[in-house]
């Protein structure tokens, strides 16, 4: 694959921020028929109270954004009493239907944030799940999910996938509770759906180190043609406060997955996409080199191997997990990440992405040929 930026341009930034603070970060891409749909957070800050998800639709091919509103009504996802926000990814089903899964974070202390800076423990959360038939302009209901093990935490940074057999996955990461507890470690799993959502009695494990000081985050799952999985996750060590190489494992029956293994990519934050043509994308936050990369894979058998990378978009700072201050901390302060992947109807891919420029967390886009 000839992979070339070709163009970039702005889903959302802050149009008056000598007036007031409006932040956005992790965007979702899908491409329906005759437009495309942006869902992103936006917040004052990164944990703010008035953090949550919106939506912005382009009707040429991402030249021009709506103004964003909200993805859901306060009705639908605000909790009578109780102050929260919430992050939500969605995706476009086979059968035209738009599904999101979105996490309520309880937000009891307005002094805190949703994550401990001082042990990387997290708020209690409700994982929810909703249902549009117009893609996402209405919602029939918000469905409060019940997962078959303990968290406490999620941590949700993938929208849910429907497998060609007909069940539903909605990967996900465990996180520690507030107080640090963590029953299950942090590692990567999806929930299991046989019935489109309507319940999910149990989970699979992905990929799981957490005995090793080893967390797999913001982890991106696709379907093979031959119907096998690809995962990869970010893997950061705990204990040095610092990232390995990107880890990936494989599996065959959609059940169980090979043993985690480094990629060579020397990455944060990655998201795989198929393309039509049967080949594989990964683009992600680059380390060596700096910046937004992408890069062609391929799997012969269970041995990942990819092409030179190609930076897409570079920020003027270098923008990883340093090890130097809590890994709360660190995660704050982070200034490029989250990449979203589409292939449009013409063939070209479009990546969305957040990232940090001019004072201001932007949802920017970078056209690949």
């Amino acid at each position: 694959m000839n992979f070339h930026p070709v163009s970039t341009g702005l889903i959302y930034r802050n149009p008056k921020p000598h007036l007031y603070a409006r932040n956005a970060w992790h965007p979702t891409l899908i491409v329906a028929k005759d437009e495309l749909i942006a869902t992103f957070d936006i917040g004052q800050a990164a944990e703010s109270l008035d953090y949550r998800t919106y939506v912005s639709r382009s009707h040429d091919e991402g030249q021009t954004w709506t103004e964003p509103v909200p993805l859901f009504a306060n009705q639908l996802i605000e909790m009578s009493g109780k102050q929260t926000t919430h992050t939500a990814r969605s995706r476009l089903m086979p059968d035209g239907e738009l599904i999101t899964i979105a996490c309520r974070f309880h937000r009891d202390n307005p002094e805190e944030g949703i994550i401990n800076h001082a042990n990387l423990g997290q708020v209690p959360v409700d994982l929810l799940l909703a249902r549009s038939l117009d893609l996402g302009r209405t919602w029939d209901s918000v469905e409060l999910m019940e997962p078959p093990l303990t968290g406490p935490g999620f941590e949700v940074a993938h929208p849910i996938m429907e497998l060609t057999d007909g069940r539903w996955l909605a990967p996900l990461s465990t996180w520690k509770a507030w107080n640090g507890e963590v029953p299950n470690g942090m590692k990567a799993i999806a929930l299991v759906s046989n019935n489109r959502g309507k319940s999910w009695s149990r989970f699979i494990d992905i990929m799981d180190s957490y005995a090793e000081g080893i967390i797999h985050w913001e982890q991106s799952v696709v379907q093979l043609r031959d119907n096998r999985l690809l995962a990869v996750a970010w893997a950061f060590d705990e204990r040095s406060g610092k990232t390995k190489a990107v880890h990936f494992a494989v599996s065959d029956d959609g059940e169980t997955f090979t043993e985690p293994r480094e990629t060579g990519l020397s990455a944060e934050t990655t998201k795989l996409c198929v393309l039509k043509n049967g080949r594989i994308v990964a683009v992600y936050r680059g380390i060596d080199p700096q910046g937004l990369c992408g890069v062609e894979v391929q799997l012969d058998g269970e041995t990942w191997s990819s092409g030179e990378p190609v930076v897409l978009w570079q920020g003027n700072v270098l923008s990883k997990m340093f090890g130097q201050t809590p890994a709360a901390d660190e995660l704050s302060d982070l200034k490029l990440g989250y990449p979203s992947i589409a292939q449009l109807h013409c063939g070209d891919v479009m990546v969305a992405f957040w990232c940090y420029e001019k004072g201001h967390y932007n949802i920017r886009w970078v056209r690949i040929g």
